[in-house]
């Protein structure tokens, strides 16, 4: 490597073994926003060796979420299209003698494992076939170190290892089958990566990566461990805490820009009390330093939280845009864009997630069916009276041009009749009557939806009941 002015580049590098993780999305997020703000590059690997769990579908999703947060990549990789690289590298530790094949069987392995942990030792193995020659077997590592492994990780600072506790260590299970802890080095090294920003959960690989960084004369990336992703519980961030992939939270209808603002929130603290940030001001706020070392628990309330936030910022064309696909889930795709902008208006404060335009979309698109006692506010009013009210406010609405009938229009019309006859009396049983429930939106907010032809036929159909 160059030195200090070398260009930073980071690396992303992902199994696909499953549906991105959340967890896995924020490394990906740390990792864009250090290079960027850096002008550096982003590498995205797919560490797809894994013949039997890589699955394309799996692949597709994460470059599908990693797109839909707007977190972009310089060059794409995919781990099993470079075992010629690793092969020859496998071959110059083995001519070298700094790596060996280790004929020990499994059988053999398990009862040193097991004699190990009930003499309460640190599990390894130091081979005794080291020198024997043989072309069959693990090929391993050979471990003679005995100087304490010391890196300094960017957030968590020095951490030192005991290089004897580690044994011989695994690197492949044969020539064409090298394992993780070995490939990962030679990516890193051959694609010049400067920063390795990962989970805190690596850390114990970080030693035996070292070992191999040594042994083939390359130079270390800096470290940068993020704190592990936690539930309400404290415990690490798993399935049993609900949605855990990212395409939950898509296919729900958290913003990505949402998403992007919880994900940085977690473990990095901007220092100071501002909460939401556009992913480009992450870009410009964002460094190592202010990463904690504590674990960052995963509260979706807060994610909520800030969802409700972006989506109150769009206007009602832009929320109704966003809300389209949401609507054609539900069988709804065919209703009037000039409907569909009114109801992203008024449902803008209630909604969490896109997907929760459901809750309520009933009462805009079909005609509401009530027991008529629901019509009473609060039980007190006889049939009469409700049908008095009903008429009246018919009237009213009768004279409103259509292009007049907007919130702030019927709310002047109508009010003053409200008033003066007690306002439960008048907008509840007018409320059911449009709504057909105990609890929606007001009777003005269903209106303006709806419009001056469907709100008078409700009406109507309320009279005749």
């Amino acid at each position: 490597m160059e030195g200090k002015s070398q260009k930073i580049r980071t690396r992303f590098p992902p199994s696909p073994t499953g549906w991105l993780h959340v967890g896995n999305a924020r490394t990906a997020l740390f990792n864009y926003l250090f290079s960027r703000h850096a002008n550096g590059a982003l590498v995205l690997r797919i560490e797809d060796t894994d013949k039997e769990r890589s699955r394309k579908e799996f692949e597709d999703d994460i470059i599908e979420q990693l797109s839909w947060l707007g977190l972009t990549w310089d060059e794409l990789y995919r781990q099993s299209e470079r075992l010629e690289i690793h092969t020859a590298y496998l071959r110059r530790l083995l001519e070298s003698g700094k790596a060996f094949y280790c004929a020990h069987t499994k059988e053999e392995l398990e009862t040193e494992y097991k004699r190990q942990v009930g003499e309460k030792a640190t599990p390894r193995h130091v081979c005794d076939q080291r020198d024997k020659g043989g072309k069959e077997g693990i090929i391993r590592l050979r471990n003679d170190a005995k100087t304490p492994l010391l890196f300094s990780d960017l957030i968590r600072g020095d951490i030192t290892f005991n290089p004897e506790l580690l044994g011989d260590i695994s690197i492949a299970r044969g020539l064409e089958s090298p394992l993780y802890n070995f490939v990962v080095v030679v990516d890193d090294a051959e694609m010049r990566i400067t920063h390795v920003i990962r989970g805190e959960d690596h850390i114990p690989n970080t030693p035996k990566q070292m070992l191999i960084q040594q042994a083939l004369d390359f130079v270390a990336p800096a470290y940068a461990h993020l704190p592990l992703l936690l539930g309400a519980d404290r415990s690490k961030l798993s399935k049993r805490h609900g949605g855990t992939a990212v395409r939950d939270y898509h296919a729900v209808g958290y913003l990505p820009e949402a998403v992007v603002n919880f994900l940085a929130l977690l473990g990095w603290n901007p220092g100071t009390d501002r909460e939401l940030f556009m992913l480009e001001e992450l870009v410009k706020e964002f460094s190592l330093e202010k990463v904690q070392k504590a674990g960052a628990v995963f509260n979706e309330e807060k994610l909520a939280w800030i969802n409700r936030a972006y989506m109150r910022s769009l206007s009602p064309e832009q929320l109704a845009s966003k809300l389209a696909p949401f609507l054609e889930q539900a069988g709804k795709s065919g209703m009037p864009s000039d409907v569909v902008k009114r109801m992203a208006r008024v449902e803008a404060s209630r909604l969490s997630r896109l997907k929760d335009i459901e809750q309520n979309l009933a009462i805009y698109t079909e005609a509401p069916a009530y027991n008529i006692n629901l019509l009473s506010w609060k039980g007190t009013q006889d049939i009469a009276e409700i049908k008095t009210h009903l008429a009246e406010v018919r009237k009213l609405l009768r004279d409103i041009m259509e292009g007049e009938f907007v919130l702030e229009i019927l709310e002047k019309i109508l009010m003053p009749y409200a008033a003066a006859h007690s306002k439960g009396n008048v907008l509840w049983p007018l409320r059911v009557a449009l709504s057909g429930r105990e609890a929606s939106p007001g009777p003005f907010e269903i209106m303006y939806v709806i419009g001056k032809e469907e709100t008078l036929k409700r009406i109507d159909n309320a009279l005749q009941i």
